[in-house]
């Protein structure tokens, strides 16, 4: 099994993966059952509504392109877990971090959750986010590092 040819295809599919995943967890959870918001929120409830809609669609398109890449890889025999793993805490975290600062913060088209304290939510919203990453770089990391040392050994 020679996986040194797909391992970028390892790490986008997982990071296409995480992404999609993120993005609908958050969807469903944040803008579906919890009202808190929606992803455009400076218009009407009826355009924050189609902005989910988009929204949702796009978490799905990123979803299923990971999940052909994946499926293709799999084909092949050519998965590492590890990497594949590696790319969605990547993908979930950076879609995160992305989201609390360029969305929440600095472009304001919504925030998490309209109260008084909403640090503490974006906090935890950007703690989360980082902890993603790390875990993903990490994982990133150690699967970069086993395939040099094979191609060495080769």
């Amino acid at each position: 099994m020679d996986t040194s040819n797909y391992s970028r295809r390892n790490l986008w599919s997982g990071i296409l993966f995480g992404l999609g995943m993120v993005a609908f967890i958050d969807e469903t959870i944040f803008h579906q059952l919890l009202h808190w918001h929606h992803f455009y929120d400076k218009s009407t409830t009826s355009v924050g509504l189609v902005s989910d809609g988009l929204f949702h669609a796009f978490s799905w398109f990123a979803t299923i392109g990971g999940l052909f890449l994946f499926a293709d890889l799999r084909r092949r025999k050519s998965l590492v877990w590890k990497r594949w793993i590696g790319g969605i805490y990547l993908g979930a975290g950076v879609f995160q971090l992305y989201d609390g600062i360029i969305q929440h913060k600095i472009m304001r088209i919504h925030q998490i959750r309209y109260v008084d304290n909403v640090i503490i939510y974006d906090v935890i919203w950007n703690m989360i986010a980082a902890g993603m990453i790390v875990v993903g770089v990490i994982l990133t990391i150690k699967t970069n590092n086993r395939q040099r040392s094979k191609e060495v050994a080769s």
